[in-house]
């Protein structure tokens, strides 16, 4: 698994799961069929899969480490949660996680920060583990890092309906339990040369996270976007959003720094190699992916 180096600091995809998970007329539900048929000379069939509406998505984390830290971005779906909404993500029980955790060459000791750029579902899941009928951290010397904003907001929807939020009840609230959580504003600095960039809108307080050594400079988006339509249209929202607009214009102002230069962009969610670039594209931006 190869990894993209930041000056001393390596980044490194740890995947979870790629496949064609949404209809894209469900995920982005003011997308049309002209948008659609206008970009299918880029969009198929690395993005799209060939002869349908469905689309590519990766489920990955990236691990981050420094000289002095190991840090883990993002924590997928899990193992053995319950999510009947989504048939693909129900119970999942699969090594895969740990197996390409373990290629990098890291077990779950090593990691000793835990960073999540929001509290979807899919990004907290390997948070924690079942062990004895109990949900406790996976990550055993790790502190867990969550947007202070973001959890209570989080909080206040699991107390009004336990129901419809399960990823707190199994993945958020054993964290806080345990007292292995630190709450940050979304500016924060994780640590030397990694910094919390706000990026909000897909929820209350999204954060992505820019690693930065010298001249060399990564982003890791979280779901600041979910597709490289995002960028030819960075107004479409997408079903989960809190706030479709203010997600729009936070793409347009991390597109606007961002492009054109030698930042490397790490999207959590496009198919592989994931990682690339953003550059004008008349009013909008165009991803150009770099395999690293």
């Amino acid at each position: 698994m190869s990894a993209i180096q930041i000056g001393d600091t390596t980044i490194q995809r740890i995947v979870e799961q790629e496949d064609a998970f949404f209809d894209a007329f469900e995920f982005f539900p003011n997308l049309t069929q002209q948008m659609l048929d206008e970009n299918r000379d880029w969009l198929y069939p690395v993005f799209f899969q060939p002869g349908g509406t469905r689309f590519n998505l990766c489920v990955q984390s990236y691990l981050v480490r420094t000289p002095h830290h190991t840090i883990l971005i993002d924590t997928c779906v899990g193992n053995h949660k319950p999510r009947k909404s989504r048939a693909f993500w129900d119970n999942l029980a699969s090594d895969q996680y740990e197996k390409n955790l373990a290629a990098a060459g890291v077990g779950v000791g090593d990691i000793d920060m835990v960073m999540c750029t929001h509290l979807h579902t899919d990004h907290v899941g390997w948070n924690t583990k079942l062990e004895n009928g109990q949900w406790v951290p996976t990550f055993p010397n790790a502190r867990y890092v969550f947007s202070e904003m973001e959890l209570n907001y989080w909080t206040e929807r699991h107390a009004a309906d336990a129901a419809a939020a399960p990823w707190i009840t199994d993945s958020v609230l054993p964290i806080v339990a345990a007292q292995r959580c630190d709450l940050v504003k979304n500016d924060h600095q994780l640590t030397d040369g990694i910094q919390l960039i706000a990026s909000p809108g897909h929820t209350i307080d999204h954060c992505s996270v820019h690693v930065s050594r010298g001249d060399d400079q990564a982003l890791i988006t979280g779901d600041m976007i979910h597709s490289p339509l995002q960028a030819r249209y960075p107004e479409l929202g997408m079903l989960s959003d809190y706030d479709s607009p203010q997600a729009g214009r936070s793409r347009r102002a991390i597109f606007d720094r961002f492009m054109d230069t030698p930042a490397l962009i790490c999207t959590s969610h496009f198919p592989q190699p994931s990682t690339g670039r953003f550059e004008r594209w008349d009013d909008a931006y165009r991803f150009v992916a770099v395999d690293t």
